[in-house]
């Protein structure tokens, strides 16, 4: 795959990398990523991998922009307020680099449509705000054989794994059921710092490339868990569930 002279030199940077160069930056713009929310965490997801030149992304979101949105969610500009999150992201992210393609999906994940979006793209960044579309997403990801990047943040901490589904542990191994409902605060009523959620996710956008590219470690099998207040990051190992509802002997679609 040949690059013109424009796309040496804006990806100059990358292509210098030993662990990424010319081929890397081939596979960054071969790639296609789904970003599940284009809030807190989705923002810097979207626009990080816009400027890295990720050849398709995906923007799935059915809210519109809000002022109390602007806190954190920096796709989104003041005067995009009203605007669909999906259209205000995407010009967001083409004004960056409009050498990439990138897709609306102005809807709700739902078990109706999970997998025939979810199969478009070859990983998905979870980046939804509740756990229903949570757990939905991961166990699509896992029946459709694709990749999740899945990050959390909720007031000063965050947390951040990925799950492959040739390997375990899968989602379901690190929390099997959802929370009670109302046991977890939202973000309207526990709040978040915004710059916390930059911060995770554009960990997550990293472990992203990582994964297109092949650098470093993956992170599949550990849980990275971010403590903003402490400047603190510890890293936790995942332990397969031999009883896991999805991914265990006995393991079936739940979200189905």
């Amino acid at each position: 795959m040949s690059f013109s002279e424009t796309d040496l030199e804006r990806y100059a940077r990358h292509i210098v990398l030993r662990e990424v160069g010319g081929t890397g930056q081939a596979k960054i713009r071969a790639a296609k990523v789904l970003v599940v929310g284009a809030g807190g965490l989705g923002s810097p997801v979207i626009l990080y991998l816009a400027a890295a030149g990720v050849g398709t992304i995906g923007i799935a979101d059915f809210d519109a922009v809000s002022l109390s949105n602007l806190q954190r969610q920096i796709a989104h500009r003041t005067a995009d307020i009203g605007r669909l999150k999906t259209d205000s992201a995407r010009d967001n992210a083409l004004a960056l680099n409009p050498h990439v393609t990138v897709n609306t999906h102005p809807t709700k994940i739902t078990p109706e449509n999970a997998t025939v979006l979810i199969s478009q793209y070859d990983i998905v960044a979870d980046g939804s705000d509740n756990f229903a579309t949570r757990f939905l997403i991961a166990d699509t990801c896992h029946h459709a054989g694709k990749t999740l990047v899945s990050a959390a943040v909720t007031e000063f901490s965050g947390q951040l794994a990925t799950f492959k589904p040739e390997g375990k542990p899968c989602y379901r191994c690190f929390i099997p059921e959802p929370p009670p409902e109302g046991s977890v605060r939202p973000c309207t009523e526990a709040g978040v710092l915004g710059a916390a959620a930059g911060v995770m996710g554009t960990l997550q956008a990293l472990e992203i490339l990582k994964e297109i590219t092949g650098a470093g470690q993956t992170l599949a099998g550990r849980l990275l868990i971010y403590d903003a207040l402490d400047t603190r990051f510890r890293t936790l190992t995942l332990k397969p569930d031999p009883e896991c509802p999805l991914c265990g002997a006995d393991g079936f679609h739940l979200s189905r």
